[in-house]
């Protein structure tokens, strides 16, 4: 079986004429784009106007999908290729120059009057929630002056503070001692990645490493938070929003109600964790509260088993079709069609990732496979992404792109499916180091997610009256976390820099990054608990909701197998899950 992807399928080089034959198109495209978007009038044909912008907008779409797709997967897997490096840059430039178009369109849609539900029983009816959608966005649209202001300051504003902030943390690095005595100096990825050790010692002293060198560069990164938060607001408040979390909230097709619930839910549920992280500490010897430190110790040292690359897509392929034949022979299809580059090797990207590439109806994923049980689950999880691109393809171009909040439905649902499986065989030191690795990861998207979200709501609070000085920062993320894990963690060793080293908050496009990850999780353990008590039948309604996440809302999107996400139950639902597999490892 073959351990490197095959992109054929896209093209065969970016020397072959198919390649430059794209790019020449997209280029035509993008000028007849132009001239349609500058002509647009109120008099004109407004269903052949939205017509023409289907057909167009359609066309332009699937070639920057694959001419970006083929650059970027052929970067990823080989990061000296510094002519997928520039195809990269050039794409780009060329989505860029749609964008400007899609400004003009949207605003001229806005400012029509048109009602998108009178397209019924036309042959763009599909096309109904994506007008709306785009709509709803023109309402926020500045005049094309200021829109061209704000994009050009953008550029030596928040974009120019994060990148001062990667550049800060890229070339950060923190001194520790090893066990013979020497002071070695290691990159602070490399610090942080000691938290995993078995050595308590080590960890410890990684944890003081780390806090030690955010020192040196606080005032800086409190600086770019400040500059990149502050220019948040201004944009919602200019845009008409009453605050960033209601112009995120939009972009995600879902109103504060059911974020409300959700974490009303959670709060319900934070015991059942805090007893788990005070169980782990009694299991390291400790006599108290967990110490941050000692958050992702392990608990156990038996190795996990040892998978080749076969026997994991063996053992994926059985499991999911447990689930549905279907994904099962989707899965299998992955693997035997070469859409897999799991090889781990010089120049190729860490991580994991799935591609999906609407223009084919294919997808690739990218893992770099070790042999571990996390390894088989990683793949798992990329394959759900991939599945749910699957159900999307049979879709119009424009309906295939879905919110945050329903991205990780399918990849955690098909992670669900192995895990359960690995634990009705595993033996008991087995299941105790499973049971503590998925609990482990569920602590970090629930409760550790919950406290960034209250630390982000107190930032974004107090950012509207005045900056923060790395002090108060400090103080909030301490609040946060204490009002999270509660008597979970040791007060007084927690993580007072979480602010400074995650990079969700640097980015202004990903403001209120935590919450959609705790959404994707319970909603998809949510699911899961509806498959287990209506059994096969749930399959068929589970792959229409997944063909449906790019044209309807989040709560419309639930309302296909019968959800209110409203129904603080429902949370509770999957939350019970985990409180299950919680109660398991205290037993064991």
């Amino acid at each position: 079986m073959d351990k490197r992807w095959n992109l054929d399928a896209l093209y065969t080089g970016f020397d072959s004429p198919e390649f430059a034959g794209d790019c020449k198109k997209l280029d035509a495209k993008n000028e007849e784009y132009e001239n349609f978007a500058n002509t647009l009038s109120k008099s004109s044909d407004i269903l052949e106007i939205l017509r023409k912008y289907v057909s167009l907008k359609s066309e332009i779409t699937a070639l920057t999908s694959r001419l970006l797709s083929f650059a970027s997967l052929s970067f990823s897997t080989d990061t000296n290729n510094t002519k997928a490096n520039s195809y990269i840059e050039s794409v780009s430039v060329k989505q860029n120059r749609t964008s400007l178009s899609d400004v003009k369109f949207i605003k001229w849609l806005a400012a029509s009057g048109f009602e998108p539900k009178t397209l019924r029983g036309t042959d763009i009816e599909d096309c109904i929630f994506h007008f709306e959608e785009l709509i709803t966005k023109g309402r926020h649209i500045l005049d094309d002056q200021t829109e061209q202001i704000i994009s050009n300051l953008k550029l030596v504003g928040s974009s120019s503070w994060m990148n001062l902030h990667n550049v800060l943390i890229s070339s950060l690095t923190g001194k520790i001692s090893t066990a013979d005595g020497r002071i070695e100096i290691k990159p602070i990825s490399q610090i942080r990645a000691m938290a995993y050790s078995e050595d308590a010692e080590m960890r410890k002293k990684a944890y003081e490493s780390e806090i030690r060198a955010y020192r040196k560069v606080e005032k800086a990164a409190a600086a770019c938070i400040n500059a990149i938060k502050g220019e948040s607001i201004i944009l919602a408040r200019m845009r008409g929003y009453s605050s960033v979390l209601e112009m995120v909230l939009t972009k995600n097709r879902m109103n504060k109600s059911i974020i409300d619930t959700m974490f009303s839910a959670i709060k319900e549920y934070l015991p059942c964790f805090r007893a788990y992280y005070k169980k782990k500490a009694k299991m390291l010897g400790l006599s108290g509260s967990l110490p941050f430190y000692d958050l992702f110790a392990p608990v156990t040292t038996k190795a996990q088993s040892n998978f080749t690359y076969e026997e994991a897509a063996d053992f994926i392929v059985k499991k999911f079709a447990t689930f549905s034949r279907k994904l099962s022979d989707f899965a299998r299809n992955a693997f035997d069609s070469n859409w897999i580059d799991s090889e781990i090797r010089p120049g190729k990207v860490g991580g994991a990732f799935c591609e999906n590439i609407f223009s084919i109806s294919q997808s690739r994923i990218l893992a770099n496979f070790g042999g571990s049980y996390n390894d088989v689950t990683t793949i798992a999880h990329e394959l759900g992404h991939a599945f749910h691109g699957h159900c999307l393809s049979k879709n119009l171009i424009l309906n295939t792109s879905y919110p945050s909040p329903l991205a990780e439905t399918a990849s955690i649902f098909c992670e669900t499916i192995i895990n359960q499986a690995a634990l009705k065989e595993a033996d008991k030191e087995t299941k105790l180091a499973l049971l503590e690795s998925e609990i482990s990861s569920a602590g970090q998207v629930i409760v550790d997610i919950y406290s960034r979200y209250l630390f982000e709501t107190a930032l974004f609070k107090a950012r509207e009256e005045a900056p923060l000085s790395p002090e108060q920062l400090s103080e909030e993320m301490t609040k946060a976390q204490i009002e999270a894990y509660g008597d979970g963690l040791d007060e007084q060793v927690l993580h007072p820099y979480l602010w400074l080293i995650k990079p969700h908050y640097y980015n202004p496009d990903w403001n209120f990054y935590n919450f959609p990850y705790a959404f994707g999780l319970l909603f998809a353990k949510g699911l899961y608990a509806k498959y287990t008590e209506t059994g096969s039948s749930f399959t068929e309604k589970y792959e229409f909701l997944l063909s449906e996440t790019g044209k309807r809302s989040v709560t419309d999107v639930a309302k296909i197998v019968d959800v209110d996400l409203n129904d603080i139950n429902f949370w509770k639902n999957s939350l019970e899950l985990i409180k299950e597999d919680i109660t398991k490892f205290l037993d064991l």
